[in-house]
């Protein structure tokens, strides 16, 4: 049949664009990580990934290091050593731009055909100073007195305000290609999003079609109606089974261990768990209509416990997964619209399969059924 062969295609399709298609230019890391106020020229050096940062002139680039949308300061004297290294000057105001010993910053890199790289919370600037009391006029221009925790000298500055909004990040070079985004900590293993997440989708949809079969056999006695929600229940544990693998793959790879105990593996793993027991209560009768009769309730009832155990119980608890908390739906920071041009089709190659499957092993059990004797 023709879904048969648009199976075959779409994961074919998922398999080659998530393998082939590049990851957008990054920032891995900068050199140093820590920073004190009033320090200057302070030099620091960014270390690019998938960046070719010698396909432009210095002057053409531009780095930040940004607090917010309208508090940043811009690199000086930039250098660039080679393709995924450079190093710039940064001349830091003697007050942060908020109240506190210290700040995180962000890390802005835009390159005329790179792009725009981000690297969030990648330095921290510490307060160098403590602020005296109030601000004086010092010829006309506004200026704040300092007292060095060190020296116990006063020194006189600008007002931060006026630094850190000198050189807001603008006029940013957004380049559109075929590309999936950079996301530090997970690197090349983002692409593991169109085979793990799809298998889980898969689960949904096989479960949701057995939970119907088993209803449909309570009300009709009909021997086929139990054969397909059995059929569809194996190719489900069979997608809970390959997305917990693949997913263990990718914790080992990104969290450095393939087994944390988080609360979404341990609820996975209790989900899968609740299925087997299904086949286990079926075994155990010798009957086989009493058994499919009784299995095909507990099978209403494993279904109804898959929303708190993999949606609900997870969003509870702190979690090592993205999107642990607010909307379980992806967003722009999840999925950008490259990547769901691989995963949508993914999910869609991954359900007929598991369609397909289902119809095979529904076969199977129709001819054991006919050679045994059983309805």
């Amino acid at each position: 049949m023709w879904w048969k062969a648009l199976s075959v295609l779409l994961i074919i399709y998922a398999v080659v664009a998530g393998m082939l298609v590049p990851l957008k230019p990054g920032i891995i890391y900068l050199t140093p990580e820590t920073a004190k106020t009033g320090k200057g020229p302070l030099r620091f050096q960014f270390h690019g990934y998938n960046s070719y940062y010698t396909k432009a002139e210095s002057k053409a680039i531009r780095v930040w290091l940004q607090y917010d949308e309208t508090q940043a300061i811009l690199g000086q004297e930039l250098t660039i050593l080679n393709d995924t290294t450079l190093e710039a000057s940064f001349y830091t105001p003697s007050m942060l731009p908020r109240e506190s010993p210290s700040v995180m910053l962000n890390a802005i890199i835009d390159h005329p055909s790179d792009g725009v790289s981000l690297l969030p919370s990648a330095v921290e600037l510490r307060a160098d100073t403590a602020m005296f009391t109030t601000p004086v006029l010092d010829g006309g221009i506004d200026t704040m007195a300092f007292m060095d925790a060190v020296t116990g000298e006063y020194v006189f500055s600008r007002l931060s305000a006026k630094d850190w909004r000198q050189n807001p990040v603008e006029n940013l070079h957004i380049v559109k290609d075929i590309s999936f985004p950079y996301r530090n900590v997970i690197y090349e293993s983002i692409r593991n999003t169109y085979y793990h997440v799809p298998m889980w989708f898969a689960l949904m949809f096989m479960f949701l079609a057995s939970v119907v079969y088993s209803v449909k056999y309570l009300r009709s006695q009909d021997g086929d109606d139990d054969r397909k929600a059995v059929a569809f229940t194996e190719a489900g544990l069979l997608f809970g089974i390959m997305g917990l693998v693949t997913g263990m793959l990718w914790a080992h790879y990104a969290w450095g261990a393939a087994w944390s105990n988080d609360i979404k593996q341990l609820m996975t793993a209790v989900a899968l768990l609740i299925y087997l027991a299904y086949f286990i209560l079926r075994a155990s009768f010798d009957e086989p209509e009493k058994g499919a009769r009784l299995a095909a309730v507990y099978n209403i009832f494993a279904f109804a416990s898959l929303i708190p155990l993999l949606y609900i119980v997870p969003r509870m608890f702190a979690s090592l997964h993205p999107g642990a908390t607010g909307s379980p739906a992806f967003g722009s920071q999840d999925l950008d619209n490259t990547m769901r041009m691989v995963f949508y089709p993914s999910i869609i190659g991954f359900t007929l399969l598991g369609v397909w499957i289902a119809q095979l092993r529904y076969r199977y059990l129709k001819l054991r059924d006919k050679v045994l004797g059983i309805y």
